[in-house]
């Protein structure tokens, strides 16, 4: 399975379908979770071949209409990825605040290794 689809799924029990990569469409229901790749180590081996394992960090974005939602979906987002085997997840940061005066939302923003 790629990547997005193990995010994904590991996400569906606390968002549903509101799970996005890089940006929400402009009305998607809050609260929501965005996601992006920010780098990751590659692999290389000595002899030439093809790794059979990669890596990435990944930034967590939730958002929603108040602190105490964005805090608590955060919580369960975090509890989620770690729990899910297959991405072995290592919690990089802890969950920083956002605020989107614009949209008026309350976020929050946590980054996490994953060797998939």
């Amino acid at each position: 399975m790629s990547l997005e689809g193990l995010i994904a799924t590991a996400l569906r029990p606390v968002a549903g379908s509101r799970v996005y990569p890089d940006l929400a469409p402009a009305d998607a229901q809050r609260p929501y979770i965005t996601y992006q790749v920010v780098g990751g180590s590659a692999v290389n081996y000595v002899e030439a071949s093809v790794p059979d394992i990669q890596n990435a960090r990944v930034q967590i974005s939730v958002w929603a209409d108040t602190r105490l939602a964005a805090s608590d979906v955060g919580k369960q987002a975090e509890d989620a990825l770690r729990l899910c085997l297959p991405l072995r997840t290592t919690v990089l940061t802890a969950r920083r605040s956002l605020y989107d005066p614009t949209e008026q939302l309350r976020g929050c923003m946590q980054d996490f290794d994953f060797w998939y």
